[in-house]
């Protein structure tokens, strides 16, 4: 199961439209579907890898954060030290 966000241009789009939305899910609905069952990793990082190594995607969009959000770090470190010495 994915969980997605939707984009800020679609929730402009939907927010402006005016065509009818009909109601598809419901708290009576969801009450009658099996619950999701929670997962926990805390205190146990191999079973946290392992399940990472089984979905390709999660481990490639886990690495990419990762690394970008580094990048971001050096680039605000740089800006933060140009301000600093002006």
């Amino acid at each position: 199961m994915d969980f997605l966000t939707i984009s800020p241009p679609l929730l402009e789009e939907l927010r402006n439209s005016t065509a009818p939305v009909p109601r598809k899910l419901s708290p009576q609905s969801a009450a009658q579907v099996d619950r999701i069952e929670k997962v926990s990793f805390i205190d146990n990082e191999a079973e946290f890898r392992w399940e990472l190594l089984q979905e390709q995607m999660a481990f490639d969009k886990l690495h990419e954060g990762i690394k970008k959000f580094a990048e971001d770090g050096n680039t605000l470190k740089s800006v933060l030290l140009k301000k600093l010495q002006a």
